[in-house]
């Protein structure tokens, strides 16, 4: 199995609201309309990830297992690669329910999105002092 780690922070602009997206970008600045976002600063983009994670992603229904650490709380979210994926991006990822594909997307059909992140662990990333974590997970 082949784990990648990506680190962000909080920000006092943090809503996830967003119905169908989870993003964590490296951005450090953050307005009130992005309601996908749960975190900045990322270490991360897709365009950073390791070759050998992009090949298992973009592989037509890999399983994808995201666990999101903010502690004392974590959960997991989980979605879906597709061989048309570009994981090009280079300041964002994005998490998302729909099957839209752009250089932005990590995963398809996740079973959650921002707005079902428990609100104590969005609280928690108000902070932008408060560190997050992604462990991506593919078999």
């Amino acid at each position: 199995m082949l784990t990648e780690e990506i680190q962000f922070y909080g920000h006092k602009n943090i809503r996830s609201l967003h119905a169908r997206t989870i993003e964590v970008t490296k951005d450090s600045h953050l307005t009130l309309r992005g309601d996908c976002i749960i975190g900045v600063n990322a270490n991360k983009s897709c365009y950073d990830l390791t070759s050998d994670m992009k090949n298992k992603i973009k592989t037509n229904h890999s399983f994808i297992e995201i666990e999101l650490i903010v502690e004392p709380f974590n959960i997991k979210i989980h979605g879906f690669g597709n061989d048309n994926l570009l994981l090009t991006h280079n300041h964002d990822i994005v998490l998302r329910k729909s099957e839209f594909i752009c250089n932005r997307t990590l995963c398809l059909n996740c079973n959650i999105s921002a707005l079902h992140i428990p609100r104590k662990i969005v609280q928690l990333l108000r902070d932008p002092y408060k560190q997050g974590l992604l462990l991506i997970r593919v078999e």
